[in-house]
């Protein structure tokens, strides 16, 4: 379509109507997680919380 068509709109004249349901990306990419990067899923949070040091009282 050309500027001299009559039914020619630029986009800032363009109605957009957009849910709340519309997400334009993810929040988190599939390869920006534990298995994106290939390591194991489980974690290991409870051991790292028993292994703190003594200082952290």
């Amino acid at each position: 379509m050309s500027t001299d068509d009559p039914g020619f709109r630029p986009d800032d004249d363009r109605t957009v109507e957009l849910s709340d349901e519309f997400v334009v990306l993810p929040e988190q990419t599939s390869d920006d997680t534990d298995r994106g990067w290939g390591e194991h899923v489980t974690g290991n949070d409870d051991w790292l919380l028993a292994e703190r040091p003594p200082h952290w009282g």
